[in-house]
C-alpha cells in the first residue's frame, strides 16, 4: 500500500486530500508546515509528497530541493492556491512532478499521482535491472591460492600490464577478468569478451580486427572489430589457445604496436585496449607442439594468474555452497533452504571435474528436489 505524505499548514485542505486518499487505499501522514514535513520525510518512507507552496518556517519551494536532496527518487507534488504560470514552471524546474492549483480537481489529483506512482516503480525497476546486469560475483572462498589471487588482482588492477589466466574449465578464469576490469582505471569503460574457441577459425580475424565492406563474400557492410568495440577499455580473449597461427600474428602486432588493420582494409587504426587472456590449455606445450607463438606467450602472460580447480580447494566448499544457496532463492524469490553438515561433507568428498560451474548446478539441483532441508540423503540421490 503506498504511503503519501500531505503537508499543507491549512488543516482542512490536509483533511480533505487524506479522507480522498485513504478512500482510494492509500496511507497518509500528515504535516503542518515544511519544517514538520521535512523531519516527516527523513524519518519516514515515502511513495509521493504533496505539497503547499505557502507554508510558515519552510515553504514548499524550500522544502523540494530538500527534499531531493534526501531522497531525488520520491515523486513531489506542489498544490498550490497562489499558482501562476511561473510558480509552476519553477517548481517543475526545481524537480516537482507536477503542479496543481488549489482547490484541486479530483480527477486529475488522482491521474496525476497515479502517474507519478507508475513513473516511481519503473525507475526502482530499471535500477534493480541495472544492478543485476552490472553486479559483479564475488570470489568466494578463504582458502590460500583465492587469497593469492585476490591480492594478484588488487597489485596488478591498477596498471595496464597484461595478465594470463589460466585454469580448468569451469573453475571462474572469467570471474578474474571482469574483477581485473572491474578494478581498473579502465572500468568506465568496456569490458568486451571474445570466445576464441566459440568462433570459427576463417572468421575470427574478422571479429577481432573487423571488415571492410566486400572484403569478402558475405562482408555487405563494414564491421568494427572487437579490439576497436573495446576502445579505452579492456578486452577479454578467452581460450586464446584454440586460436588460429594467422589470428595469433595479427594480435601480437596489436600488442607490440598499438594498431589494428580491418580485414580487407589498408588503414592502420590506433586502439588503446588492455588485453586479458585466458585458457585451459597448457600454453608451454602448445607451443612445443607448434599450434601457439612463443613470442605471443611472452607479450600476454606480463602476469600469470593460475585459477584452481574445485578440487584442488576443497576448503572453500562450504562458503561456495551457502552462497550459490542464498544467491539460487534470490532468483527464485524464496527463503534460502538450510543444509545439513552431513550434506557439505559429502559435496567436499564428490570429484569436481565441472568445478565451479557444477557445483552451482548440484545446488540448484538440491533446491529444487530436497524438503525443507538439504539433508546428506538428497546428495547421494541428486549428485
Amino acid at each position: 500500500m503506498a504511503s503519501i505524505l500531505i503537508i499543507d499548514d491549512e488543516r482542512a485542505i490536509r483533511n480533505v486530500l487524506k479522507d480522498i486518499l485513504n478512500n482510494e487505499g492509500y496511507t497518509t501522514v500528515e504535516a503542518s508546515d515544511g519544517e514538520a514535513g521535512l523531519a516527516q520525510f527523513s524519518a519516514g518512507n515515502f511513495d509521493l509528497v504533496l505539497c503547499d507552496i505557502k507554508m510558515p518556517k519552510v515553504d514548499g519551494i524550500e522544502f523540494l530541493q530538500k527534499a531531493k536532496d534526501i531522497n531525488p527518487d520520491v515523486p513531489i507534488i506542489i498544490i498550490s492556491g497562489h499558482g501562476n504560470i511561473e510558480t509552476a514552471v519553477d517548481a517543475v524546474k526545481k524537480g516537482a512532478f507536477d503542479f496543481i492549483s488549489k482547490p484541486p480537481d479530483l480527477n486529475r489529483l488522482l491521474i496525476t499521482i497515479r502517474n507519478a506512482m507508475d513513473k516511481t516503480t519503473l525507475v526502482k525497476e530499471t535500477k534493480v535491472l541495472r544492478k543485476k546486469v552490472s553486479r559483479i560475483q564475488e570470489i568466494i572462498g578463504e582458502s590460500t591460492p583465492i587469497q593469492k589471487i585476490k591480492e594478484t588482482i588488487e597489485k596488478v588492477a591498477a596498471t595496464d600490464a597484461r595478465v594470463l589466466v589460466t585454469g580448468e574449465n569451469g573453475s571462474g578464469k572469467e570471474l578474474v577478468a571482469k574483477w581485473l576490469h572491474e578494478m581498473s582505471n579502465r572500468s568506465q569503460g568496456p569490458l568486451i569478451e571474445v570466445n576464441c574457441a566459440a568462433i570459427p577459425s576463417e572468421l575470427i580475424e574478422s571479429e577481432l580486427f573487423g571488415h571492410e565492406k566486400g572484403s569478402f563474400t558475405s562482408a555487405v557492410k563494414q564491421r568494427i572489430g572487437k579490439f576497436e568495440q573495446a576502445q579505452g577499455g579492456t578486452l577479454f580473449l578467452d581460450e586464446i589457445g584454440d586460436m588460429s597461427l594467422s589470428a595469433q600474428a595479427k594480435v601480437l602486432r596489436a600488442l607490440q604496436e598499438g594498431k589494428i588493420t580491418r580485414v580487407g582494409g589498408d588503414k592502420e587504426i590506433a586502439v588503446d585496449v588492455r588485453v586479458v587472456a585466458a585458457t585451459n590449455k597448457d600454453l608451454i606445450k602448445e607451443v612445443e607442439a607448434k599450434n601457439f607463438r612463443l613470442d605471443l606467450y611472452h607479450r600476454l602472460g606480463v602476469i600469470l594468474i593460475h585459477v584452481p580447480s574445485l578440487n584442488e580447494r576443497r576448503e572453500d566448499i562450504p562458503l561456495l555452497v551457502q552462497h550459490f544457496i542464498e544467491e539460487i532463492a534470490k532468483e527464485y524469490g524464496q527463503t534460502p533452504k538450510a543444509i545439513a553438515a552431513g550434506a557439505v561433507e559429502l559435496l567436499k568428498k564428490h570429484n569436481w571435474t565441472g568445478n565451479i560451474r557444477e557445483l552451482r548446478n548440484v545446488v540448484e539441483r538440491l533446491i529444487i528436489l530436497s524438503g525443507k532441508e538439504i539433508q546428506a540423503t538428497d546428495v547421494k540421490s541428486y549428485i
